[in-house]
């Protein structure tokens, strides 16, 4: 039996490569097996089903995150929430790999008991950020800073990690500035380089004006533009692209929306099915 050091972590660093590019559903046991040279048998001595790989890939992910979600010290809503979205965004980065896993099979993921701690983490992020009895408009946008976390490190994995962590930030700013009324950093513009909170900075290099995101280039799109920088409507091409992207089962549907720079709720409302 093949138990030599670090066959163990050599079985989970081709397993998170191989999850990653083709999806957990579609990779098998025996090709882990055959990338590394080792017999599926051999595999099987470590982790006796492939959900144990799974269950060992994402475990630093969901210890890490955990940690990232318990806010310590005297109450304060407006530190409280950025502190939480910052820690929060540098685990994303620190397991760029296993956040990817996770979401691109997060159906067969939610069958794992892992799942139910990822839930519990993210429920209390979405308290936090919330701020205290919170009314619709503040959690949809809680719910919404934190999807701006993941979704980007996870389209631009191969960004430099202070840039990524910049802009992300940045991005997220600009959702509390635009919105009337919101709490969290409105006003905070003219402290530059704050994240919200007096005295703590957003990262390296971030000016106190975000620029606006780069937009993929996408041959027929229009360019009437939302004030997000992205279309707001999709050409007969743009929506055939996005049908035979959507058909062939290999891109999520925020790797589409991100390739035809075009938000998710525009791609759902061209590829939803009119009512009967």
């Amino acid at each position: 039996m093949n138990d030599e050091p670090g066959t163990r972590e050599r079985i989970l660093e081709t397993s998170r490569e191989l999850f990653g590019a083709n999806g957990y559903q579609r990779t098998s046991v025996r090709e882990i097996a055959e990338r590394l040279g080792l017999t599926k048998t051999a595999v099987l001595y470590h982790f006796p089903a492939k959900a144990d790989i799974l269950d060992a890939l994402a475990e630093p992910l969901l210890r890490d995150l955990e940690a990232a979600v318990v806010v310590t010290g005297p109450p304060d809503p407006e530190r409280d929430r950025w502190t939480l979205m910052e820690n929060l965004l540098d685990v994303y980065l620190a397991h760029r790999g296993s956040l990817r896993m996770i979401l691109r099979d997060v159906a067969l993921f939610a069958q794992n008991s892992a799942f139910q701690r990822f839930v519990v983490a993210m429920t209390e992020a979405n308290r936090v950020v919330s701020g205290h009895d919170p009314d619709l408009r503040e959690r949809v946008r809680a719910a919404q800073a934190i999807a701006m976390l993941s979704d980007p490190v996870i389209l631009l994995a191969e960004t430099a990690t202070e840039s990524l962590r910049r802009e992300v930030l940045a991005g997220v700013r600009r959702l509390f500035d635009e919105t009337p009324g919101a709490p969290g950093a409105a006003g905070v513009a003219e402290a530059a380089g704050t994240s919200g909170v007096p005295g703590t900075p957003l990262g390296p290099g971030l000016s106190g004006t975000p620029t606006a995101p780069t937009v993929p280039t996408v041959p027929g799109a229009v360019t009437r533009r939302h004030r997000s920088g992205r279309p707001g409507a999709m050409t007969p091409e743009m929506v055939e692209r996005a049908r035979r992207m959507d058909a062939d089962g290999s891109h999520t549907m925020a790797e589409i929306a991100a390739a035809l720079g075009v938000s998710r709720a525009t791609l759902y409302r061209y590829l939803s099915p009119p009512p009967e």
